[in-house]
């Protein structure tokens, strides 16, 4: 009987949390206002919900697991506008190369060497330090690197929703309006979610923030270790 009990509740909360997502993303169909972002609206409306049923995050999360797991492929399907900009992508490589690599050595030592100065607390150092990479990398790095997996996940979900909803505005209003630019900017800043949004604007915006979620992932991966523990011996 308990074992029922569990599987309605997986199946009703795994409901509601698909129901309120296409609910609001209607509503943003159909308003087009980029502020009405559905993954923001469902979590301000799922916190709520959790509240009010006193369920622990834990069984949410674990009910939830499979559209969890969904990101993966969600974010493999980013590579499609990718691979219809490969050639002109082919011959920049070298300073697109350069200029993410800059990016996210500077977002590392930035965000690790504020934290350290305002909060002094390793872990949460470490977590924000994090916060442009893709949730399942960034998990496990942090991880790996002694962070808190809920501040970094929290870091990175505020992240990408600063980038889908006022990342191309932001852009535009500072003069930056290349598809290139603007792609690589936010890709880089604010991973898949901003890269899904700004991927409903054109294929370029789609296929350069493509480019530089994977390659910022990729170099975040390789140098955050070493990066983050040269930071630690000289800040703690």
């Amino acid at each position: 009987m308990s074992v029922l009990i569990d599987k309605m509740a997986t199946l009703s909360l795994m409901l509601t949390t698909i129901v309120l997502y296409q609910f609001f993303a209607l509503i943003q169909k159909k308003s087009q206002l980029i502020c009405f972002n559905p993954m923001l609206l469902s979590i301000a409306a799922i916190i709520p919900l959790l509240l009010y049923f006193e369920l622990p995050f834990k069984q949410y999360f674990h009910s939830t697991m499979f559209l969890n797991d969904l990101l993966e492929p969600a974010i493999v399907a980013l590579g499609f506008p990718l691979y219809q900009h490969l050639s002109s992508i082919k011959h920049q490589w070298k300073a697109l190369g350069l200029i993410l690599g800059l990016a996210v050595i500077l977002v590392i030592v930035i965000s690790f060497t504020l934290t350290t100065l305002f909060i002094a607390i390793p872990k949460i150092a470490v977590s924000l330090s994090l916060k442009s990479i893709t949730t399942p990398i960034g998990l496990a790095l942090s991880q790996q690197l002694n962070g808190d997996n809920a501040i970094t996940a929290f870091a990175i979900i505020l992240a990408g929703l600063f980038g889908a909803i006022i990342g191309p505005s932001w852009l535009n209003f500072i003069n930056v309006k290349s598809a290139k630019a603007q792609g690589l900017a936010i890709g880089a800043a604010s991973h898949v979610l901003g890269t899904a949004t700004i991927s409903k604007i054109s294929y370029e915006h789609g296929a350069y923030g493509s480019l530089a979620l994977i390659i910022c992932a990729l170099i975040t991966s390789l140098v955050s270790p070493l990066l983050i523990n040269i930071l630690a011996l000289w800040l703690l």
